[in-house]
């Protein structure tokens, strides 16, 4: 009896981790699911900075090193505003430019990998803004604005990695233009995106200005004290579907616990009676013994007795 109980005590923890596991796979496409909108975000996003290089490039009919060339953008995309300009690696680190839109480019900014001409994108993202940079729990003062460096080898090249743009002494400066004044009580941000969908916010360097030493995109934001709208029919349905989803979860995990419990005793219950079998069967097949009184009680007695010893005096030869 004890040997079947310490064989079934380590099946406990191996069922525990059984559980864990089937509520892991039951509840893992909701952490999924939320991974992939965020990926989504973030591809949407540069699939948008590749468009508008394109864009931006046909601006360079004729090109003039340091020259901005306002670019136009499909008419779908209604609202966004994109600027070029041609620059030498080397002007840029030596002299900077003092005022590329709302951009002021100190001496020292560097590109990596070096490049002997780059091409500088501005992107004023306009209503589009939150489309593609959604920031849950604050709110756009200003539109967002791109800064991002390309390789100018080739003015007709497409889909084109961006270069590390970084300053190396002074920051560089995003003094904006089109601000909405912040309500009472409130504290604006500068709020950056970089090119991967990290999210940095920081403290404006004085009024509706901003500083990095990177490129991306920027703006300034504030937290929002409008209480958040009611969910949508769909959205009540999705939340809804994956409440059901982690209550279903938990029960069929508890109910599995239980049925492969109830096989653990079931299999004890099983080895137990066979064993029981086992001794009466050995039972029935030894030798009875005879039942004799002594006293007031009964012991066995053997059935045939030993030889009776013959004395000396009795021997017949």
């Amino acid at each position: 009896m004890n040997f079947h109980t310490r064989a079934s005590v380590p099946l406990l923890p191996s069922l525990a981790m059984l559980l864990v596991f089937i509520c892991l796979l039951l509840v893992s496409p909701l952490l999924v699911q939320s991974f992939d909108a965020n990926a989504s975000s973030t591809s949407a996003a540069r699939a948008l900075d590749a468009l508008l290089q394109d864009y931006a490039y046909r601006a360079f009919v004729r090109p003039r090193t340091g020259v901005p060339y306002d670019a136009r953008v499909p008419s779908n995309f209604t609202g966004i505003s994109i600027t070029a300009m041609r620059l030498r690696s080397g002007s840029l680190r030596t002299r900077g430019v003092r005022m590329y839109k709302e951009f002021e480019i100190p001496i020292g900014v560097v590109e990596q990998p070096y490049v002997e001409r780059l091409v500088l994108v501005y992107q004023n993202l306009g209503n589009w803004s939150l489309r593609y940079y959604s920031l849950p729990n604050y709110t756009y003062l200003a539109p967002l604005l791109g800064l991002l460096a390309y390789d100018a080898s080739n003015l007709s090249a497409t889909n084109l990695p961006e270069l590390d743009l970084r300053a190396s002494g002074d920051p560089i400066k995003i003094k904006f233009s089109d601000v909405r004044p912040a309500p009472n009580g409130s504290l604006p941000k500068c709020v950056w995106f970089d090119l991967h969908g990290l999210v940095k916010l920081s403290n404006l360097t004085s009024a509706n200005e901003c500083s990095t030493i990177q490129q991306g995109h920027f703006s300034i934001v504030i937290e929002s004290i409008a209480p958040p709208s009611p969910p949508t029919r769909s959205e009540g349905k999705e939340s809804n579907r994956r409440t059901w989803i982690i209550v279903a979860s938990v029960v069929g995990g508890v109910a599995l616990l239980a049925f492969l419990g109830f096989l653990v005793l079931w299999a004890r219950k099983c080895k137990r009676r066979k064993k029981m079998q086992e001794m009466e069967k050995a039972a029935e097949v030894g030798e009875a013994l005879h039942m004799t009184s002594v006293g007031d009680t009964k012991a066995p007695s053997a059935t045939v007795t030993r030889t009776q010893p013959t004395l000396e005096n009795e021997y017949v030869p």
